[in-house]
């Protein structure tokens, strides 16, 4: 070999190791579009990182998770939507049907996989449970059904009363429906039911001014921030005396009276596991929309004591969780 060739075959083994490097494949991106604030979501988020673990993908090892938070302002969707699409997101994980719809009108290929709390076949997600198509699939927990279930306990809880009491945050996007299903629940029980809308802090103290004014013996919380933390709703709650159950166990462990629903953090468990297995290659297609099997009841002892409730041995012993 002479000098010129060796020196030219020098260059090509040095160059060899940039150029392998610049041939691996780039960590793929999950993108997380949700219509809400994180502060609910801490423990859920540890169910799909978990979801994703039995995959066999670990976030900043072999994926990447972006998370795009719209803090309840749904005109921030088609920007962050849209900031997901520009970065090739490999899946993006949406939550609540607005998030979706954000995803679905900027992309028909990019794979998509929900979690929300109404029938994805009547919101227009997906064309069927069992076989949806095209690009997007994911979990429901049906939360609006569970609306008689929550009266029913509520009931129980305070069975001489009859005059009852919904909450909803009327910017949700879900406030209509879900109204319309709880009236629906609270005159199958013979409840006589008020609906009070609420957006903020200000809003929900005259929600539960009106409450007391019109003698409420029970409150079912539709599921929202209304813009404060879970801790500053119970409070409310107790402030005016009002018994109440919410969707979620994040009011109960907070110091509301009860709590019931389906298990958040397994539905994003297996959200996170719908993802892994459409990184891997499966078609959302053929993923079978998922309904939550695993719902949790909590009871706050200390709540009801504050109320001068006692809480019947029937509902203890249909409790997941007592919070002593």
């Amino acid at each position: 070999m002479n000098r010129r060739e060796f020196i030219a075959s020098l260059g090509t083994v040095a160059a060899w190791p940039l150029g392998a490097q610049a041939e691996q494949p780039a960590i793929p991106m999950i993108g997380l579009l949700h219509i809400g604030s994180p502060g609910l979501w801490t423990q859920p988020m540890i169910g799909f990182r978990q979801g994703l673990s039995e995959a066999g993908f670990i976030d900043r090892l072999n994926v990447t998770i972006e998370t795009c938070w719209a803090e309840g302002h749904l005109d921030r969707l088609p920007t962050l939507a849209a900031e997901l699409v520009r970065r090739h997101a490999a899946v993006v994980f949406a939550n609540g049907p607005p998030a979706v719809r954000a995803v679905r009108t900027l992309s028909a290929t990019i794979p998509i996989v929900f979690f929300v709390g109404e029938d994805p076949v009547k919101e227009g997600l997906v064309s069927s449970l069992s076989h949806p198509t095209g690009n997007i699939t994911g979990i429901t927990n049906f939360q609006n059904q569970l609306f008689g279930k929550q009266f029913g306990l509520l009931r129980e809880l305070v069975p001489t009363r009859t005059e009852f009491a919904f909450l909803i945050n009327p910017n949700n996007a879900n406030a209509q429906p879900d109204t319309h299903d709880a009236q629906a629940a609270a005159k199958l029980l013979a409840l006589d039911l008020r609906v009070l809308q609420a957006r903020d802090d200000n809003e929900l103290k005259m929600a539960f001014a009106a409450m007391v004014r019109h003698h409420v013996g029970g409150l079912v919380v539709g599921i929202d921030s209304f813009g404060v933390p879970a801790e500053a709703l119970a409070s409310l709650a107790a402030q005016y005396a009002i018994p109440a159950i919410y969707g979620l166990r994040d009011y109960a462990a907070a110091g509301g009276l009860m709590s019931y629903g389906a298990s958040r953090v397994d539905a994003w468990r297996q959200a996170g596991v719908y993802s892994g297995q459409i990184l891997k290659g499966v078609r959302p297609a053929d993923l079978p929309v998922m309904q939550s099997t695993k719902f949790e009841f909590v009871i706050n002892l200390k709540a009801a004591a504050a109320l001068g409730l006692s809480v019947p041995p029937t509902l203890l012993a249909l409790a997941d969780e007592v919070i002593e």
